[in-house]
Parts: structure tokens; sequence; C-alpha cells
């Protein structure tokens, strides 16, 4: 692609990114980081990525926020009964048995 057309095409692709996505995406990020170190304690390697991503991916705004204070420090018993409150709903299950992971709370 010409580089002139990829600019002219930036403006758009930016608007296209709502702040509040971005926002969304970079704390669904950040609770990854939280959220992995509690799987990490049940499963190992790739399943315990999986794993992760569907917790993060079933998880509430108010969730990811309350797991994003735990950012940086080792996860309490409120964040962790947090992350396994999340494990036990349906959609999660559905996202942990599609993804060949095994994990209960």
């Amino acid at each position: 692609m010409r580089p002139t057309l990829m600019l002219a095409l930036l403006p758009l692709t930016l608007a296209a990114c709502s702040p509040q996505d971005m926002a969304d995406k970079v704390a669904r990020r950040t609770a990854e980081t939280v959220v992995r170190p509690i799987v990490d304690d049940r499963l190992a390697g790739p399943q315990a990525g999986a794993a992760t991503a569907c917790v993060v991916q079933n998880a509430s705004a108010a969730e990811i926020q309350a797991l994003v204070r735990d950012v940086g420090v080792y996860a309490g018993t409120s964040t962790e009964a947090t992350v396994w409150a999340i494990v036990a709903r349906p959609e999660t299950q559905s996202c942990l048995a599609a993804n060949g992971v095994a994990l209960g709370g």
C-alpha cells in the first residue's frame, strides 16, 4: 500500500476506536496480569493462558476494575473470590471447555 494512501486512511482508522473501547481493552489487558498468577496456581502453560483469557472475557466492567486494583501486588482473598466466581459462570465454563481447559473454583 502506498504511504499517501495509508496516511489518508489513518484518520478513518483512528475514528473507529472510541476512547471507551480503548480504555476497556487496556483495563482487560491489565486484569490479565492479575488473573494469570491465580490461574497459574492450578494450571500451567497454554492452558493457564487460555483460562486467563476466558476469565477476563467473561468479567463485567465492574469486575475488571476490581481486578485492576490489584496490579503489582499479591492478589488477596477478595480478588481470588472474584476470579473463581467468574470461573463458575456457565459462559466461562463454555469458554474453558471450548479451549480444552478443565478449571473449577
